[in-house]
């Protein structure tokens, strides 16, 4: 089976931003994997870090077994996220043994740092997993099919600067936006959090409503997903397209009349 990993940077952003994809995918018999590399740890005014990452990793392991997904731990705390060589091997071994044929991870360009450096080390990491003299950590043999890369749309559809991204297609997923909801509402720890540092008030509406206005942006869809195909430099062939091929029957493109 064909399988593609997700890598986010906090418990949550899976389910926010790329779990419709990755439904549609599993209906047509895709494995999932999935990996959040920062702990969780900061994101609570309640929780010491040491209470927070552990009941973000349990809400992380719940949700991911919902999906039928494999689970990978984390790496660092939440804002430590650097992009080191230290890192990337420990990613690369990720990438190493979910052997993907597709990796989907945040927009390049993102509001906050820890999704931007997450993004960072899951594109090199793609890029490294045929690399023999860079081994990964724990070592893991590498393996020399092509990953193709996607950048999920950042958080509000919106660059830092408040610029909208448009995408390069959609993906619908309107007939499992409950599903996606109820995945989301297994990190019930997030609910203060969010309402008090970001003011979402209701963090799985604020997910609806954008989920929303991207399928408002695609002319067709009432709820979609919005991905970006990463140049094939290095990384797979030049017509490689897994992900619109996959998913032909529930994309449009950007430029569709």
């Amino acid at each position: 089976m064909p399988s593609v990993l997700a890598i986010a940077a906090h418990p949550d952003d899976i389910e926010y931003l790329m779990v419709g994809t990755m439904l549609q995918l599993a209906r047509r018999g895709w494995e999932l994997h999935y990996v959040n590399l920062c702990d969780g740890s900061r994101g609570s005014t309640t929780m010491d870090r040491e209470e927070c990452a552990r009941t973000r990793l349990a809400e992380a392991k719940n949700a991911c077994q919902m999906m039928g997904a494999t689970f990978y731990d984390p790496i660092y705390p939440d804002m430590a996220a650097t992009y080191s060589f230290e890192n990337l091997a420990k990613v690369t071994a990720i990438v190493r043994t979910a052997k993907p044929s597709v990796v989907l991870t945040h927009s390049p360009s993102d509001y906050m740092e820890d999704h931007e450096i997450a993004c960072r080390l899951a594109v090199s990491a793609a890029f490294s997993h045929g690399m023999p003299n860079l081994v990964s950590d724990p070592p893991v043999p590498p393996f020399y099919e092509p990953v193709t890369v996607y950048h999920c749309q950042p958080v509000g559809n919106r660059t830092p600067l408040g610029e909208l991204v448009t995408p390069h297609f959609f993906v619908d997923h309107s007939d499992l936006i409950d599903k996606k909801v109820e995945l989301l509402g297994c990190h019930a720890s997030q609910k203060e959090w969010l309402d008090e540092s970001q003011g979402m008030d209701s963090y799985l509406q604020t997910m609806r409503d954008i989920n929303a206005e991207t399928g408002q942006m695609s002319g067709k869809f009432e709820y979609a997903e919005g991905w970006r195909k990463h140049l094939h430099w290095g990384f797979c062939g030049p017509d490689d397209d897994p992900l619109r091929s996959s998913l032909a029957d529930v994309i449009v493109e950007a430029n569709a009349p």
